[in-house]
């Protein structure tokens, strides 16, 4: 069974269909992932990380290492590997997700990058640097929080520690800019994300000796939000395909 500390089942898969590990953005909770679960209910069984330090598990130290993330996620994971397994990031859950496959090898079918730039294109992370005001102006211009959360001080506090967190791991991040990867990725990127133009998104094509397909959608950095059927579309599809062919 997935340990319940750190993966979120919202809704009941098919018993031996393949399993999808959600990692969410930075600030981010595995209930990021509840309508990606909704829509892929029955078809795939949907696994969403709860990273520590947020939420219910805000009074456990947060993981400042995006590495780290990925060898504890992991050493979870290795009992769950007997079915096709999927590994599905956004943003900073990208590179966990990317790093992660990187310790699974060839027991991750396929991996789906969503909103951010390969290895290879990476530029330097500097929100940490900036004071809660900061972080939070660089939020609300990502459009990726309900607003009403900015209006209540102790939403705001209690989130702030987790972000911090989570923005330092990505100022300490140094990717492998020539890391390769034998495992099928699928691109999913916003026309419109500040973050990650669709042509530096392309590049995740560099770091796989698989097939790399890129699905672009209308939208910015959090596009994922209003067209959620359409990735789970993708992500059943391609999950489905290497199921028959494994």
């Amino acid at each position: 069974m997935p340990d319940s500390r750190w993966f979120r089942t919202f809704h009941p898969g098919p018993e031996a269909g393949p399993r999808l590990v959600c990692l969410p953005h930075a600030g981010g909770a595995a209930s990021a992932f509840f309508p990606l679960s909704t829509a892929l209910a029955g078809r795939v069984e949907v696994l969403a990380v709860q990273y520590p330090g947020r939420q219910e598990r805000r009074a456990e130290p947060a993981i400042e290492s995006i590495p780290g993330l990925a060898e504890h996620l992991a050493g979870l994971l290795e009992p769950l590997t007997g079915r096709p397994l999927g590994l599905l990031g956004h943003s900073m859950g990208a590179s966990v997700a990317f790093e992660l496959a990187s310790l699974l090898g060839d027991r991750v079918a396929a991996l789906f990058v969503s909103a951010r730039r390969p290895p290879s294109r990476a530029l330097p992370e500097t929100v940490h640097m900036l004071d809660d005001h900061g972080i939070l102006a660089n939020i609300r211009e990502l459009s990726g929080t309900d607003a009403r959360l900015f209006a209540n001080e102790d939403l705001v506090r209690l989130a702030m520690p987790a972000l911090r967190a989570d923005y330092r791991a990505l100022g300490a991040y140094r990717p492998d800019r020539q890391a390769r990867l034998d495992v099928p990725i699928s691109v999913l990127v916003g026309d419109d994300d500040p973050l990650t133009p669709v042509d530096s998104a392309r590049g995740w094509a560099a770091h796989t000796d698989g097939p790399c397909d890129t699905h672009v959608f209308p939208g910015g950095h959090f596009y994922i939000n209003g067209w959620t059927t359409h990735v789970a579309e993708i992500v059943a599809r391609t999950l489905q395909t290497v199921a028959v062919t494994a």
